[in-house]
């Protein structure tokens, strides 16, 4: 099945684009729930921003995305617990400057040493994803959790 899209970011065919954003994600993803905050930060643009539920401002640029995940592993660890976040239902819409719009749910599993594995939340993340030296970054992002009012 074929996709039509009225301008494919750099020229690239949809199918190419929607595996490239999967990509994207398993990896982005992966350094998140590995703690690795330098390398997850520079999945964003230099002055990407991440507007979470519980901030009423979005975290803005790299130092500070990784600060906050340092922070976050550092939490989690010393708590004894690990968690994975998965994206399904992943939408992309490419936009006529070349950016992607991209709407998925994510699942973050939290698993308690020696414990079994919980859902610890459900949101939807809406992204703008940009090419950068041929390399996809988060723009930004806004996460709503299921649940809030």
């Amino acid at each position: 099945m074929s996709v039509e899209t009225r301008a494919p970011a750099a020229g690239r065919t949809f199918e190419t684009l929607y595996t490239e954003v999967q990509q994207f994600y398993a990896r982005h993803m992966r350094l998140l729930d590995d703690g690795a905050a330098e390398a997850w930060a520079a999945t964003f643009t230099a002055d990407g921003s991440f507007k979470l539920p519980s901030a009423d401002e979005p975290v803005r640029g790299r130092a500070t995305l990784a600060a906050g995940v340092a922070r976050s592993a550092a939490a989690l660890a010393e708590a004894g617990e690990q968690h994975r976040h998965v994206l399904t239902m992943v939408e992309v819409s490419p936009r006529e400057d070349g950016s992607l719009g991209v709407r998925s749910y994510a699942q973050i599993i939290a698993t308690p040493r020696g414990g079994q594995p919980r859902l610890h939340l459900m949101c939807v993340c809406s992204d703008v994803l940009v090419y950068e030296d041929g390399e996809l970054r988060v723009r930004e992002r806004v996460v709503t959790r299921d649940g809030d009012a």
